[in-house]
């Protein structure tokens, strides 16, 4: 929990749940993953839970924290609050019931406005129709690679008042992107050890697509052995672009079929 955050695109962190498990390239060099094992060393009692060695490690198993959900209530600045920033809400362990009650918070929290990130679009596609939206929640997922611009089509299905989309790391060309009712796309490179270097066209070819398209565009860093390693300018300027809100129109849910499908 974080009243201030270093992440560039928000102000503080909320974690109500801790913990999650790989599942893409993206994922291979989490920074929660590796900030959770260091946590647990220190005895700090939100990481004492291990995950699956396979998917996961030491302080990283998926974890609610009830006693968190107040935590906002108790913030009377506004703030752009990024949601488990340690951790993926909408995992397969998170109740539909507990992600309801994250989402009350929000929207008794109207001082707020919340940042929600997630690899699992399946499944936030899928219990969309199960959850109340708030108006201040603006709802994204994470694409690394051209493979998985399927989950930029199950967050067109959610009625988010803002649909975003990181591109961090960004990790190979995301190609011919299909922007519709996208309204902020936010671009990175990876940092830490071993980082996998990100390539210019790859980053030029996205902001292009944003431009055309009207979409807000955030370059966040390029990375290297520390985030901060390779600056933050793309083509000799800082690109800050946050999202405008416009009223959106009514969703209609689309169910996903066999063909549609892949493991996220």
């Amino acid at each position: 929990m974080a009243d201030r955050s270093g992440i560039e695109w928000t102000e503080a962190t909320w974690n109500p749940t801790t913990g999650c498990d790989r599942v893409s390239p993206g994922c291979d060099r989490c920074y929660a993953q590796t900030l959770a094992k260091r946590l647990k060393a220190m005895g700090s009692p939100k990481y004492q839970n291990d995950g699956d060695p396979s998917t996961s490690g030491p302080g990283f198993g998926l974890t609610l924290h009830r006693s968190s959900l107040d935590v906002p209530r108790r913030w009377s600045a506004p703030r752009l609050v990024f949601v488990d920033s340690m951790s993926d809400l909408f995992h397969d362990d998170v109740p539909p019931g507990f992600i309801a009650q994250v989402f009350e918070v929000i929207r008794e929290t109207p001082q707020h406005t919340y940042q929600v990130l997630t690899k699992r679009a399946q499944r936030l596609s899928r219990i969309a129709p199960e959850l109340d939206w708030p108006p201040n929640l603006w709802m994204g997922v994470s694409v690394e690679t051209r493979r998985y611009g399927f989950r930029i089509d199950h967050l067109r299905q959610v009625p988010a008042a803002v649909r975003f989309v990181s591109a961090e790391p960004l990790l190979g060309p995301l190609g011919e992107l299909d922007l519709a009712g996208i309204d902020w796309v936010i671009a990175g490179g990876e940092s830490g050890v071993g980082a996998r270097p990100m390539e210019l066209n790859w980053v030029t070819e996205l902001r292009d697509a944003c431009i055309s398209a009207g979409v807000a565009f955030f370059f966040k860093q390029w990375g290297g052995r520390t985030p901060k390693a390779g600056g933050r300018e793309l083509e000799g300027k800082l690109w800050d672009e946050l999202p405008v809100r416009v009223p959106r129109e009514p969703v209609q849910i689309v169910r996903f079929g066999p063909a549609n499908t892949m493991s996220s």
